[in-house]
């Protein structure tokens, strides 16, 4: 009798805590709630896009070399990636893509553990990773990012990588110093609707790890696919042009 008592309150006491899980859970996707919690998501992907922005830069003269020694690339610079096929740039750019997945992948079920209390340094570690893979694609598609007009080209793909759409007028106008910060914000207002939508479910016990796994792994595999498809777009454009200018008849002399 005793012992039956005993269990009867140790599942008491679990009803109770699962309700009260439920309850929890339900309050975080009330709308009031989402809109306070979407505004400190939003700060944070700001900021850790922000300090990814002054710390995170792959050298583009020693990943032209990696490329050179891992996939036996004739390029000797940049610009001979459009003389390389585009199948074959298309492979590198896949595999750069799922190896940053896989790499988000193990950072998110680790920090997934602590649930919504590692939610920041996973968000900071995430746009580091998400920027290092959008910098390799912008290299392997032939497109270096030395000078300031190039990097200002480099966040439109990362606004598009996020599924912001960036006016050619905007990029133009501004100066790299003051457009930066301005498309960081534009993906922060994007990403934190779709990450308050997703990441509520950390909330859950024991399956946090795979749910931060699964998360890390969507967003890193989306957006590199849509950068991916930005930059694949504007090489092919490129060659396009180079060829154009080859084919192009010379001027006849003035009479």
């Amino acid at each position: 009798m005793l012992a039956q008592e005993r269990r009867e309150s140790f599942t008491t006491r679990a009803l109770r805590s699962g309700q009260a899980l439920i309850l929890e859970y339900d309050n975080m996707t009330d709308p009031t709630r989402k809109s306070w919690m979407r505004r400190g998501v939003e700060g944070a992907v700001r900021s850790a896009f922000m300090k990814a922005y002054s710390t995170v830069k792959v050298n583009p003269e020693k990943y032209l070399d990696h490329l050179r020694m891992a996939y036996n690339l004739p390029a000797a610079t940049y610009q001979g990636m459009y003389s390389v096929d585009p199948g074959t740039l298309d492979h590198i750019a896949e595999q750069t893509i799922r190896a940053h997945t896989r790499l988000a992948t193990v950072e998110g079920a680790g920090l997934g553990l602590g649930g919504m209390f590692t939610m920041l340094p996973d968000l900071g570690i995430l746009a580091a990773i998400t920027l290092r893979m959008i910098q390799k694609l912008s290299l392997i598609y032939g497109f270096p990012y030395n000078t300031e007009e190039e990097e200002a080209e480099l966040w439109v793909a990362a606004a598009s990588a996020a599924g912001v759409d960036i006016s050619r007028e905007l990029l133009e106008k501004q100066f790299v110093a003051k457009f930066v910060p301005r498309v960081i914000q534009r993906i922060a207002v994007s990403a934190s609707a779709e990450i308050v939508e997703k990441w509520t479910a950390r909330l859950i016990p024991l399956v946090s790890s795979a749910i931060g796994a699964g998360l890390n792994h969507y967003f890193v595999k989306v957006w590199g696919e849509r950068a991916m498809g930005h930059f694949r777009q504007k090489h092919l454009q490129m060659r396009s042009q180079q060829v154009n200018s080859k084919v192009r008849p010379p001027a006849l002399p003035a009479s």
